[in-house]
């Protein structure tokens, strides 16, 4: 592609790892390189999630790495490679494909992260984090607003409607937030003296806290919630590293 560089991998991941300072955390995943491709890098593909749709993308768009929030290798899953993982990882090998992905880090990265991104979509001050690796954030929305006005402005920003749990005539003066599967970060957002929890999922057992502790919940989806991260990603290494680095939706409805 006229006018864009090949970076080589093993610079790509050393970029990756220093900028979003993967080494820092206790992570369910590795993080950085995880399926090793090509030595050179030109074009990248971003996702959500790497799945095979994402990868048949890649493949389609001949990218020499895919970048990604949610990768591969989980703690506790099975480590068998049959299946749909036999799938996957044959898509990469054959094509010789890299695979970057970056869970934690992506989430807590203070500008680039899902958690800021959010913030920055829907117009909320960053005023602190809170949990024990800083992976939630705290805030304030531009004004006070009820609970019902915040729900319709999120459904609005992200196209998803979400869950509210509690009284939608409250008004809302702070926020506590961290997207994703977060739910378990409950007890740590209510420390935080916020109005409201607003993550992706919601569990059975979290809507019994909410609703004794009096601090709403707003689930506003797993995948809406984290598509911002990596797109701000992707459009950072656009620019910081002149390759190509273009995202690509997956619909996720949950």
């Amino acid at each position: 592609m006229e006018g864009l560089k090949t970076m080589q991998r093993e610079a790509l991941r050393q970029y990756l790892d220093g900028l979003l300072k993967s080494a820092d955390f206790r992570d369910y995943c590795p993080n950085g390189l995880q399926v090793e491709g090509k030595a050179g890098v030109q074009r990248v593909i971003c996702g959500v999630t790497a799945s095979q749709a994402l990868l048949d993308e890649a493949i389609e768009r001949q990218a020499d790495a895919i970048l990604v929030h949610h990768g591969w290798f989980w703690k506790g899953e099975d480590g068998r490679v049959t299946g749909f993982r036999r799938q996957r990882l044959a898509s990469l090998l054959a094509h010789d494909i890299s695979l970057f992905a970056y869970h934690l880090p992506l989430d807590a990265h203070p500008t680039l992260g899902n958690n800021a991104q959010l913030a920055k979509r829907l117009g909320w001050t960053i005023e602190g984090n809170f949990s024990e690796q800083n992976i939630g954030f705290v805030g304030v929305p531009p004004a006070p607003t009820f609970a019902g006005e915040l729900a319709q402005w999120v459904h609005q920003a992200l196209g998803r409607a979400p869950l509210l749990i509690g009284d939608a005539t409250r008004t809302i003066k702070r926020i506590a937030w961290c997207t994703g599967g977060a739910q378990s970060y409950f007890e740590e957002a209510l420390a935080t003296g916020a109005d409201i929890f607003v993550s992706g999922e919601i569990s059975e057992q979290t809507v019994h806290m909410a609703r004794e502790t009096g601090m709403l919940y707003l689930a506003a989806g797993h995948h809406a919630t984290e598509r911002y991260g990596v797109m701000a990603l992707a459009a950072y290494l656009s620019d910081a590293c002149s390759i190509s680095c273009d995202f690509v939706d997956i619909d996720n409805p949950v």
